[in-house]
């Protein structure tokens, strides 16, 4: 059962004596369910339900007295808490006679709903749909979603955290490859830091269900937390000798995108998406369509970024994409990765850089400039300024520069403390 809520006024056998007899005291404990109290007048105070039918109309039913003055015995005699389970189990009922509840659910159910969901409301679908058919299905699919307990599903989270990581791998019959098992601190909190984002994805999905009335309780996984300190990863970014050397590295069509990468800060998604139209040289500004976040922005160009855009979108109209391949043809998801790595050996950066890098670069030079973190979060396009203040916060905080300018000179070799420390010797 879900865990049992606190009330002030009805919680307690003596704060529940204090009340004015024949008046109902509400308290919620569940969507669709609260629970109410309502004192007799000589007599103990009684418990009832009030529940939210399918018609969207509400039902009173009710429960059994309260232990004002006889002891609970959890059968006609409730204490507050067992007025609350006896409400859900009265819920849950109901929702199995009315069909919307039919059966137990198992995970794959879940997984299939919560991914219809998905793919109408949210961004990175492709994504998502891997983290459930490779890291959740597989340990948990066939089990019902009633029957999970925490420890069962700690254990499968320490297990991802364990398992090496996945490479890609060929589909046409090729057994899945994977890297060596993490060794390092830096490779163990990387293994975490997946387990956190799949454990996410689990948690979201049988949220759902549970919000969908699939199953009565959320308990078991609510007591699953994820690694701590699992997301410290220390942010790669270029120097500017480095950007320029794998900006002259790149091919002609890898290297505008990389430029305009380091001058906009915009994601490789975005960027190979970007059409003419969205390209307005006249108020030195790029725009760019809703993507991982959910949110459009337009982003200023500098002086740079408008000779860039201004080359790239001459003789382009309408819908024609500003970044494309040798032949004509659109950038595909992956079709940087290669010659990105290649650039990256090309210019001695060592360990070679992602794409995402690139946007780290951006953000990290804006920081260290003195630009304050909610005008990045900003240019960013990142829904509020946690995660960037997580990234960049670091860079951005000039009062520990300055604080340390304080430290006094411990290399000066005045004579008159030579004297004094020979003295004391």
């Amino acid at each position: 059962m879900p865990r049992t809520v606190r009330d002030k006024a009805i919680g307690t056998r003596e704060s529940r004596l204090k009340l004015k007899s024949g008046l109902r005291h509400w308290r919620g404990i569940h969507e669709g369910l609260a629970l109410c109290y309502r004192r007799g007048g000589q007599g103990s105070g009684t418990w009832s339900a009030r529940l939210k039918r399918s018609d969207g109309r509400y039902a009173l039913r009710g429960l059994g007295s309260a232990d004002d003055h006889a002891p609970a015995n959890g059968v006609d005699v409730l204490t507050f808490a067992q007025a609350q389970q006896r409400a859900l189990i009265i819920q849950e009922q109901v929702k199995r006679d009315q069909g919307i509840i039919t059966r137990p659910a198992t995970v794959a159910e879940a997984a299939e709903n919560y991914m219809a969901w998905f793919r109408e409301h949210r961004k990175s679908v492709t994504g998502t749909e891997h983290c459930v058919r490779v890291h959740i299905l597989p340990a948990l699919g066939q089990r019902r979603i009633e029957n999970l307990r925490a420890p069962e599903l700690r254990e499968w989270l320490y297990r991802l955290a364990a398992r090496p990581a996945r490479i890609r791998t060929s589909r046409f019959g090729k057994p899945q490859r994977f890297k060596a098992a993490p060794k390092t601190a830096d490779q163990k909190r990387a293994r975490r830091s997946s387990a956190n984002r799949i454990l996410s994805v689990a948690k979201a999905m049988l949220n759902k269900a549970f919000r969908d009335g699939l199953v009565s309780d959320n308990v078991e996984w609510r007591k699953v937390l994820p690694f701590k300190n699992a997301d410290e990863a220390r942010i790669r970014f270029l120097t500017d000798a480095e950007a320029v050397r794998l900006v002259n590295a790149c091919p002609a069509d890898l290297r505008a995108l990389v430029r305009a990468a380091l001058l906009t800060g915009a994601r490789y998604g975005e960027l190979v998406a970007l059409k003419a139209q969205d390209v307005d040289l006249r108020s030195a500004k790029i725009y760019l369509a809703p993507a991982k976040s959910g949110r459009a922005r337009h982003v200023p160009l500098n002086p740079e970024g408008v000779t860039l855009f201004r080359t790239l979108a001459t003789g382009k109209t309408g819908d024609a994409l500003v970044f494309s391949r040798p032949n004509g043809a659109a950038w595909g998801k992956n079709h940087h990765i290669r010659p990105l790595r290649d650039a990256c050996k090309a210019a001695k950066i060592k360990p070679g850089v992602a794409f995402h890098e690139l946007r780290h670069t951006y953000a990290s030079h804006l920081a260290q400039a003195g630009v304050d973190l909610l005008t990045i979060s900003k240019l960013l396009g990142h829904s509020d300024t946690r995660i960037t203040s997580k990234h960049y916060a670091h860079l951005a905080d000039k009062t520990l520069a300055a604080a340390v300018t304080k430290l006094p000179s411990f290399s000066t070799r005045s004579p008159s403390l030579l004297t004094d420390v020979q003295a004391v010797k």
